[in-house]
């Protein structure tokens, strides 16, 4: 491009965060529009996704959805939205449709869940910016627990085996798995205990960056067999011999899966009420 017989500076297309929020859930139908301690489940994502965006520098915002309802609070929040296809089944394939439908074509593709309310910016920026530095197509963050919080995850799965995904990775942060199972399994682990203070299990915070290549790749493969075995749409790229960056995040008390139904409301609401607003630490 040309001004006068300059030539300009290109400016590279900005990235995009992109929030996936369905009102048919089935077992909390509408909750992106339940209030959680005086704040819609989307107003408090928005923020968090803008609050990354500003962080992380030329970074947009949008909200995909299947709901004029939703379309319309997002509007009224100050936030771009877009009416993705109902029959979408899946958060990527929502970010997805919301890449493509961009003038030009976003680098990064961010990925936030409009059911986690209690993502850090600060994670999101890392994220964004550990995948413009890398060869990867995709970067996800993981959190190493502590030994009361492998106990903590332990006693949940007992419960609920499949809530929570752990992750293996190599010393470059490339992962190596990731499962519904508690990986890796700690020979001798008393002695492992004393001698570290943290586990080796990482905890995967279900958050993801794509470059535009490596999610149209994925969208436009089906899915493998470890994929279906458990339940993980990022075993797709390692099955297909893809690296998956991931970066490593820190703890937050605010600490939970997703808002999937109303005792999770609650949960969210204590964990507000006993460690305070998420975004005072923001700051």
């Amino acid at each position: 491009m040309t001004f006068c017989g300059q030539a300009l500076p290109e400016v590279a297309a900005p990235d995009l965060i992109v929030v996936p929020a369905r009102f048919g859930s089935q077992r909390l139908p509408g909750k992106p529009l339940i209030p959680i301690a005086g704040q819609t489940l989307l107003a408090r994502v928005v923020a968090i996704a803008r609050e990354g965006a500003r962080r992380a520098g030329n970074v947009d915002v949008v909200v995909a959805t299947d709901d004029r309802r939703i379309r319309d609070h997002a509007h009224s929040l100050g936030c771009d939205a877009v009416m993705t296809d109902p029959a979408i089944a899946s958060g990527s394939g929502r970010a997805w449709a919301a890449a493509r439908s961009r003038r030009d074509a976003p680098p990064i593709v961010v990925n936030l869940q409009g059911d986690a309310p209690f993502v850090q910016p600060a994670t999101i920026a890392t994220l964004i910016a550990a995948l413009r530095a890398s060869s990867c197509g995709v970067a996800t963050p993981v959190i190493q627990l502590a030994w009361p919080a492998l106990d903590a995850l332990r006693a949940h799965k007992a419960v609920s085996p499949f809530s929570g995904t752990t992750c293996t990775r190599r010393p470059d942060g490339r992962a190596l798995w990731f499962s519904k199972a508690i990986i890796p399994a700690i020979r001798d682990e008393a002695q492992v205990r004393e001698r570290d203070l943290l586990s080796p299990v990482f905890r995967h915070i279900g958050l993801y960056a794509y470059t535009f290549a490596a999610l149209q790749r994925f969208e436009a493969t089906t899915p493998t067999c470890y994929e279906r075995l458990e339940g993980l749409e990022q075993l797709r790229f390692l099955e297909a011999g893809d690296d998956i960056l991931t970066v490593a995040a820190d703890p937050s008390p605010h600490s939970m899966s997703g808002i999937d139904t109303a005792a999770d409301v609650a949960m969210a609401e204590r964990l507000i009420t006993e460690h305070g607003e998420p975004r005072l630490s923001w700051i």
